[in-house]
């Protein structure tokens, strides 16, 4: 092996040992400008409302029970024989029904309801900012979740040259000048 491409190798293996243990450093940027990035968002919300609702009153059969009750009464006392039966049965339907409409409508209640829904509100909600700074004597603009503020902190590591090939400045078989 010839002295150069021996350097050479020491040289690729330094360059090698050196990449694996990458130096980095925290380094200051000045921020120029930080736009947010303003999205809509849909926000389901519950909204209720109440409302009085009238509801008819209940009847409480009284009157239907009692007029049945008469009604039985007075057809068994007009019928006679085998008519008798048919005249308590009439009493009876007859005597419900005007029960029933002497006792007339129950009283209406008022009652309190709450009627609730889901509605979709639209919010305008900050995403992410972009953010253009400078580093020495450039500029650069990056996505931040965050307003960073006057100064963007920055680690900047050192990327190695790519390695150079073992047959550099020697050339190809073939292509040596001829005397």
């Amino acid at each position: 092996m010839t002295s150069v491409n021996a350097t050479r190798l020491v040289a690729l293996a330094t360059l090698l040992t050196l990449g694996s243990f990458q130096a980095s450093a925290d380094e200051i940027g000045k921020v120029i400008s930080s736009t947010p990035i303003i999205q809509q968002v849909a926000v389901p919300r519950q909204v209720c409302s109440n409302e009085q609702v009238v509801t008819p009153g209940q009847k409480s059969g009284a009157g239907a029970a009692m007029g049945a009750i008469a009604g039985g009464a007075v057809g068994n006392s007009m019928g006679q024989g085998s008519g008798r039966a048919a005249a308590t049965m009439l009493g009876i339907f007859g005597g419900a029904i005007l029960g029933d409409k002497i006792e007339g409508p129950g009283q209406s209640e008022v009652r309190n309801v709450q009627n609730c829904t889901q509605q979709m509100f639209y919010e305008n909600r900050t995403m992410s900012y972009n953010v253009v700074y400078e580093f020495a004597g450039k500029q650069y603009s990056v996505q931040m979740p965050t307003d960073p503020g006057p100064t963007v902190r920055l680690q900047v590591t050192p990327v190695a040259p790519p390695p150079v090939p073992m047959n550099a400045g020697v050339p190809p078989v073939g292509s040596a000048p001829r005397y």
